[in-house]
């Protein structure tokens, strides 16, 4: 056991590293020793291994990020409908069981999330807001559902509409509740995706809500991308599946979140 816990703290060091250079874009070897506390050549010996998996490139006395295409991708969506089916049809239920008629729900953009629309069919008075056209397209035969539809630029693997003109859209409507997917959880850095200019207008999305209701199947807790959204903290509810880890269960339970398993 003695031998596996310096690998553990490194993997959790370089995870803080890459979300440092990500929000500056770059790092000197000395900012992030005195920023972490640890030595020069530690520092070195990370980035290192960060420059191996292609997340940074090293130059003279630090490091860049790299262009976004080096990141950790998500797989585009229509690669990740089969993924997990079964598992991300019990969220979506138990997700969309939390649903109350005569709200205004906003549902991000996804698998999981798209999963959900055959479930709110029997909710009275609803309001849908997206910004996902996978999700505007499933809604269409919901002719008692309201629809709003986020305009924006297209991320096309994700088939999310995302930018200013979302955010700008965002400013005259309220929401009861956001149904939101994730590539991550990290129970030190919150919720995580792997591409960075979408995390602002996740970030407004959420603001939008009053409720944060989070859709991850047990897969996202080992796996972390460098773009930080938000902490853990703000999150309200939960929705995973019965081989979530335990342990993480229990420090979102301990910090307030909601935790429901389908």
């Amino acid at each position: 056991m003695p031998a596996v816990q310096p690998s553990m703290l490194a993997e959790q060091r370089q995870k803080q590293f890459l979300t440092y250079i990500t929000e500056r874009r770059s790092a000197q070897v000395s900012e992030l020793s005195i920023r972490f506390g640890v030595s020069n050549s530690t520092v070195r010996r990370d980035l290192q291994e960060l420059e191996e998996r292609e997340l940074v490139r090293r130059v003279h006395g630090g490091a860049l990020l790299l262009t976004e295409r080096s990141l950790p991708q998500e797989a585009e969506i229509g690669q990740r409908g089969p993924h997990r089916a079964e598992v991300k049809q019990r969220i979506a239920q138990a997700a969309a069981a939390l649903v109350r008629d005569g709200s205004t729900i906003i549902v991000t953009g996804g698998t999981t999330t798209e999963a959900m629309i055959p479930y709110l069919a029997d909710k009275v008075g609803l309001t849908v807001i997206t910004n996902g056209l996978n999700i505007a397209n499933r809604l269409v035969p919901y002719s008692a559902i309201d629809v709003a539809i986020l305009g924006g630029w297209l991320r096309h693997a994700e088939l999310t509409m995302l930018g200013h003109l979302t955010t700008q859209a965002l400013q005259d409507l309220r929401a009861d509740q956001i149904f939101y997917g994730i590539f991550g959880i990290d129970m030190d850095q919150g919720l995580t995706g792997t591409y960075i200019r979408e995390v602002q207008t996740d970030r407004t999305l959420i603001a939008a809500a009053r409720e944060l209701v989070v859709l991850a199947d047990s897969s996202k807790f080992s796996q972390s991308g460098p773009a930080r959204v938000l902490p853990i903290d703000a999150i309200s509810t939960l929705v995973t599946d019965v081989d979530a880890p335990a342990e993480s269960l229990q420090t979102l339970r301990d910090r307030g979140v909601t935790v429901v398993q389908a």
